[in-house]
C-alpha cells in the first residue's frame, strides 16, 4: 500500500509541463512546475515545513507555541497546514492588497488573521512586517517565522526545488526563470542547479513598484523606486537576507497589466489555472526573450507559484479587471 502519514508527506514531487501554444514562436523547449500540485497549492509548503522544523530542532517553537508571521497569502496556508498537523496556533498579518479567498482559506485552517494596511512603509507600526514582528514579542511561547530574513527558506529550495527540476530534466535545464519575492526560491533553486552546471542561467521576474530589479542592477536602495502595485506574490520593498544576488543572472520587469493578461492567456491556452505571478513570469520570458534571444537546444523551466483559485474574484473577474484598465 502507498499511504501518507500526514498531508505534509505529500509536498514537493509537482510536475514539469511543456507550453505549446503561448511559446510557440520561440524556438526553445518552454515548461513550467506547477507548484499548485502541493497540498496547500503553492510552492511556500516546501518552506513552511523547513522553517518550522528547524524553530523546533533549535528550541525556538516548543509545543503547544504560536507561529506568527507575515504573509501575502501562501506563506501562511503552508504554515497554517503545518500548524494543523503539529499542534500549534497561527497568527498571520496580510496586506489589504490581497484577495479575499486567502483570507478565507487561512481562517478556514484555523488561522487568525489581521489585515494590514499595504501603502505603508516596512517600518511603520502598521506594516505587516512591524505588526508580526510586534506580536511576537508579546506572545508568549511564540515564534515570527519571518519568511523574508529566515534562511530556512531558501534552504528548504537548496534541498528540494533545485534537485527536482534538475532530476525531471535529466540535467538539460539552460534556463530557470521565476518571479522573486522573498528570494528563497531563487536563491534556493538557483544555487543547487549552478553546482550542477554553472552555465545555466537564472532570470528574475519583478514588477513596476519594486525595489528588487534596481537593487540587482545598481546595488543601491532608492526608496523613490517603490510605489504600490497591484501584481501578488512578487516584488518587495525591503532587501530580504535570503537573497543572494549573485546566483541571479539578470532581473526583468513586467507591468500588473501585462501579468494579469498573461494569467488569463495561460487559463485558456493551455488549460493551466495559475496564480497572478505565474502571468508575470511567463510575460517575463516573453520579454527576456527579446534581450537574449533561446536558442531550439535551450531547455528552460518557469516556476508557476499558486493556484488561480485565489485569484477568482479579481484577476479572472472581467468586471474586477475593467475596473483597474486591464480589459
Amino acid at each position: 500500500m502507498r499511504i501518507f502519514n500526514n498531508i505534509l508527506e505529500t509536498i514537493g514531487n509537482t510536475p514539469i509541463v511543456k507550453l505549446n501554444k503561448i511559446t510557440k514562436h520561440i524556438p526553445a523547449t518552454v515548461c513550467v512546475k506547477i507548484e499548485s500540485f502541493n497540498p496547500g497549492h503553492s510552492i511556500k509548503d516546501r518552506m513552511a515545513v523547513k522553517m518550522v522544523e528547524d524553530a523546533e530542532k533549535d528550541g525556538r517553537l516548543q509545543p503547544g507555541g504560536t507561529i506568527i508571521e507575515c504573509t501575502s497569502g501562501n506563506t501562511g496556508m503552508g504554515l497554517a497546514m503545518v500548524a494543523c498537523i503539529k499542534g500549534y496556533k497561527c497568527i498571520f498579518t496580510s496586506t489589504d492588497k490581497q484577495s479575499k479567498e486567502k483570507f478565507d482559506m487561512l481562517r478556514a485552517m484555523g488561522a487568525e488573521v489581521i489585515v494590514c494596511p499595504t501603502n505603508v512603509e516596512p517600518t511603520d507600526e502598521r506594516s505587516y512586517y512591524s505588526v508580526a514582528k510586534r506580536l511576537s514579542e508579546e506572545i508568549p511561547n511564540s515564534v515570527w517565522m519571518n519568511q523574508y530574513d529566515n534562511l530556512s527558506n531558501r534552504q528548504a529550495h537548496y534541498e528540494s526545488t533545485g534537485p527536482e527540476i534538475w532530476n525531471q530534466t535529466d540535467g538539460k535545464i539552460t534556463h530557470f526563470v521565476v518571479g522573486i519575492g522573498t528570494g528563497g526560491t531563487v536563491s534556493g533553486t538557483s544555487k543547487y542547479l549552478k553546482e550542477q552546471n554553472p552555465s545555466i542561467k537564472t532570470w528574475g521576474i519583478d514588477t513596476y513598484g519594486s525595489i528588487l530589479k534596481q537593487y540587482f542592477d545598481t546595488g543601491t536602495f532608492d526608496p523613490k523606486e517603490i510605489h504600490s502595485y497591484i501584481t501578488e506574490g512578487i516584488g518587495e520593498d525591503i532587501i530580504p537576507k535570503n537573497y543572494d544576488f549573485s546566483l541571479i543572472d539578470y532581473v526583468e520587469k513586467v507591468t500588473d497589466k501585462e501579468a494579469a493578461l498573461m494569467q488569463r492567456r495561460l487559463a485558456k491556452e493551455e488549460a493551466i489555472f495559475a496564480g497572478n505571478s505565474a502571468g508575470s513570469a511567463i510575460q517575463g520570458l516573453l520579454q527576456l526573450h527579446e534581450k537574449f534571444p533561446l536558442q531550439k537546444d535551450d531547455l528552460v523551466v518557469i516556476i508557476l507559484h499558486d493556484h488561480g483559485s485565489r485569484y477568482v474574484a479579481k484577476f479572472f473577474n472581467d468586471d474586477w479587471m475593467r475596473e483597474k484598465g486591464f480589459l
